[in-house]
């Protein structure tokens, strides 16, 4: 058999590894690849016209100040179809690590990526049969750009290997050419559902087992090296340098790398378990920027490395550092054997971008600030990793084992959790003296202070921490796996209400307005470029103090918060929020009629498709929001609260049926323009919500069902069969003569977690068929014909264009599981 074959008696999976996910050879080519999107309709840019000039402008400012725009919509991301299971724990930095085995992603600042591969971050195997080496390869199907490392072996073959993911971990299974010998790759991540200390942790643990498929012994080591920094490619600072370290009385062995930056304390470790058929051995620090010939052949000559003692000497301005770990076992023939490694990372304290505060992250609650956990925390994850296994399959079984929902949904429910973790998300400790703006002192913070202070990015190329519009999507998954953390961010939202931040600012819209209005929900706690929770509403589009859909969703978080936790006190915390935030709504109104009016520009979080008058959206969260007062002021005895409310309600319900249904569906809004009448796919989103608090009874409808059902069918013939044969998830808006609506590029773009949102409205409404074929597309699309996993952008076209990668709102299809969890039809 040729040496590029690739060699087993059985080429499929082992049966250790789950029959449901995302599956890839690392051979595969995507059906399409797409670009950012870069150009607009004629027709849309004149409207658009006088914002692009304020955006350049403003650009040119922040970049003269040496800072980068929170949306920088000059360079968009590229799409590299590369990217994976990330690794580590929630809020505490994020590495990415693609399906092709390289090192992809980080984001260890807090909300600050950098898409860099480092070349030296590599696992390499080692075989050896009758005292000498027969094999030697790094198990990545890349080969070296330049002169690094260019002694090592590249260039695995990438038929011969296959990628798992289902998101907290993924398997590689590696048919290793020519040697009758499998290799199955774990990764695992602790993620953790209801699990506030485990899950803060900033490491992820790899467990290599390694199949002979032969019928002589043979030894195998697995070895994984790593450059010492955060994921750049190069070092101007110097002052790195790495050290050996035992933990567990000599059973877990590793390699301590100090970055030495002057002011960002990170330490990284790599480390291995030794143990009776497993001996473990390091290279104290390499030189990755050479051609790697010393520890290439240091390797060979006994399938070890020459353990040194002590620390490595500091590094100079210009130079690098690396370290490799490896561990040796004796297989026997027809039989297997496991290396356990570790890569933990430890930058307890940080600072966002303005450097104004130093934030503790969550872990070190329990391993410190001192920067030196990286042991520690190696030795923990080593120790704990099985019982997390455990833990997680407990928490996945009943979803996969339940063969009343779809493969590919299996599959998309937990991967597109990646973002929890890698979604440039902080998760640090509350400490008063670190207070903002956020914190104004007028609201309970108990629950901030016992689990912390979540943030996560709208997405990698929108640089905004919790933007409310979009979180109200995202949110079910938090409230259904780690419900602390949602209140947690609903209690820092609550606490800027009643706040108001004089600066003015020009909008890119146009107009000049206060940083934050009084009495209204901010659209975003801040800019990591900045400093967050000091000044929020880093969006700087429009003046979001006249959003309409934001005080809402404010409210229905909140019964839907309490309805799920039964959290009374917390109900009470934000009653004078809630109050406030509706009496302020209450002047939208602008005629009376019981329903708020859009104003006429984009004043939602469809924020470049204009709405005028009464809308299907705005006015049915409207509506919702009234009927969630109702029920709250209800269980607080608040009667006059409860009668104002009622009677909003009966007079609204009255009006939004009147002026929106067509005895089709409801118009997108009454303004009788041209594209008033389009079909909205997330018209029904008040509707949703309710029926996800339980407050949609018999005899006591805000909408009536056989509306709801008439509309929700439209949308499905006209909005997702209709548009692209059904294969693409809703497009947002559709004519009634069955083309999109082009009134805006958002009008005509597929919205992925919107289509998540709609199908777990269908489900709860009893269209289970209708709702997996809708959510379908998105998946299908993103995941199998794009590439576009572990990246799910806001928004696809028709065409081959997508807009913003790695985005918050398909977490939405936690939705859908929220309401399969309620629906009989689906137990």
């Amino acid at each position: 058999m040729a040496d590029d074959e690739c060699s087993c008696a059985d080429s499929t999976f082992p049966s250790t590894v789950p029959e449901f996910g995302w599956r890839i050879k690392l051979d595969h080519v995507f059906a399409e690849k797409r670009a950012p999107l870069r150009s607009l309709r004629l027709k849309q840019i004149p409207e658009l016209l006088p914002m692009f000039f304020r955006y350049a402008w403003y650009c040119r400012g922040v970049t003269k100040k040496g800072r980068r725009p929170y949306i920088d919509q000059i360079h968009p991301l590229q799409s590299t179809q590369s990217y994976g299971v990330p690794l580590g724990g929630i809020g505490c930095g994020c590495i990415n690590r693609g399906w092709k085995g390289d090192f992809c992603r980080w984001s260890l600042i807090p909300g600050m990526y950098t898409h860099d591969t480092v070349q030296t971050d590599q696992f390499t195997v080692c075989i050896r049969r009758g005292g000498r080496t027969t094999y030697q390869q790094v198990l990545s199907t890349s080969r070296p750009t330049d002169q690094n490392l260019n002694t090592w072996n590249w260039g695995f073959n990438p038929s011969c290997a296959t990628y798992h993911a289902l998101y907290p971990r993924a398997w590689t299974v590696y048919h290793l050419p020519g040697q009758n010998v499998t290799l199955l790759c774990r990764q695992v991540s602790p993620i953790l559902p209801h699990d506030y200390k485990d899950t803060s942790l900033p490491v992820a643990v790899f467990v290599w087992e390694v199949y002979n498929h032969g019928n002589e012994p043979i030894d195998v080591t697995i070895m994984f090296s790593w450059q010492n920094g955060t994921g750049q490619k190069s070092d101007k600072s110097g002052g790195r340098w790495n050290k050996p370290f035992t933990m567990n009385e000599g059973l877990v062995d590793g390699v301590l790398l100090h970055n030495g930056h002057p002011t960002i304390s990170c330490t990284m470790a790599i480390s291995a378990v030794c143990k009776d058929d497993v001996s473990v051995s390091h290279k104290t620090a390499f030189d990755p920027s050479g051609d790697g010939l010393e520890l290439w052949q240091d390797l060979i000559s006994d399938g070890e490395l020459d353990s040194e003692p002590g620390a490595s000497f500091r590094t100079v301005p210009g130079e690098l550092t690396a370290a490799a770990v490896a561990a040796k076992c004796h297989v026997a023939a027809s039989s297997s054997c496991t290396a356990e490694f570790c890569l933990a990372w430890d930058m307890p304290r940080v600072q966002f971008m303005a450097k104004e505060k130093i934030h503790n992250r969550r872990y070190t609650r329990w391993f410190g600030t001192d920067g030196d956990a990286g042991p520690s925390l190696s030795a923990y994850a080593l120790t704990q990793y099985r019982e997390w296994e455990h833990r997680i399959e407990r928490w996945q079984n009943p979803i996969l084992q339940n063969e009343s929902l779809p493969s590919w949904y299996k599959s998309a429910l937990f991967n597109e959790l990646y973002f929890i973790s890698d979604g440039g998300t902080i998760w640090i400790e509350h400490n008063k003296e670190h207070n903002g703006l956020i914190n104004s002192g007028d609201i309970n913070n108990s629950v901030i202070k016992q689990y912390g202070k979540f943030a996560y990015l709208e997405g990698h190329e929108y640089r905004m921490f919790n933007t409310y519009d979009v979180h109200f999507y995202a949110s079910f998954a938090l409230i259904m796996l780690w419900p602390q953390l949602q209140l947690s961010l609903q209690y820092d939202i609550a606490s800027v209400i009643s706040v108001e931040d004089p600066e003015i600012r020009k909008a890119h819209f146009g107009g000049r307005s206060k940083r934050k209005e009084r009495n209204v929900v901010p659209h975003d706690i801040g800019d990591p470029d900045d400093e967050p929770w000091v000044r929020v509403n880093a969006y700087l589009m429009y003046d979001t103090a006249d959003w309409k859909d934001l005080n809402l969703k404010f409210v229905l978080q909140v019964y839907r918060d309490y309805y799920v936790t039964k959290d009374f006190i917390y109900l009470q915390d934000m009653w004078p929020k809630v109050k406030v935030v509706m009496q302020t709504s209450l002047a939208w109104d602008t005629d009376g009629d019981g329903i708020i009016d859009n104003s006429g520009y984009a004043d939602q979080t469809y924020d470049a498709w204009s709405v005028t008058g009464a809308s299907a959206y705005c006015g049915g969260l409207w509506l919702a929001a009234v009927r969630a007062m109702m029920e709250i002021a209800k269980i607080l005895d608040e009667e006059d609260q409860f009668k104002k409310y009622s009677d909003v309600l009966i007079q609204g319900k009255s009006s939004y049926e009147k002026k929106l249904w067509n005895g089709k569906y409801y118009n997108y809004d009454s303004s009788k323009q041209k594209h008033s009448n389009s079909i909205m796919c997330d018209q029904a989103a008040g509707q949703w919500y309710l029926r996800a608090c339980g407050l949609v009874q018999e005899n006591d409808e805000v909408f009536p069902k056989d509306h709801i059902l008439c509309a929700l069918r439209a949308i499905y013939k006209m909005n997702v069969m209709g548009f692209e044969k059904g294969t693409m998830g809703a497009v947002n808006g559709m004519r009634p003569d069955g083309s999109p609506d082009t009134t805006s590029f958002q009008s005509e773009e597929v919205w992925t977690g919107v289509t998540y949102a709609l199908a777990a409205n269908m489900i709860q409404e009893g269209l289970l068929e209708e709702a997996f074929t809708t959510a379908s597309g998105v998946y299908k699309t993103c995941y199998e014909r794009c590439g576009l996993g572990f990246q799910t952008p806001e928004a696809y076209f028709a065409n081959n264009c997508y807009r913003s990668l790695g985005y918050m709102r398909p977490l939405a299809i936690w939705a859908m599981q929220y309401a399969v969890e309620r629906t009989d039809k689906l137990q």
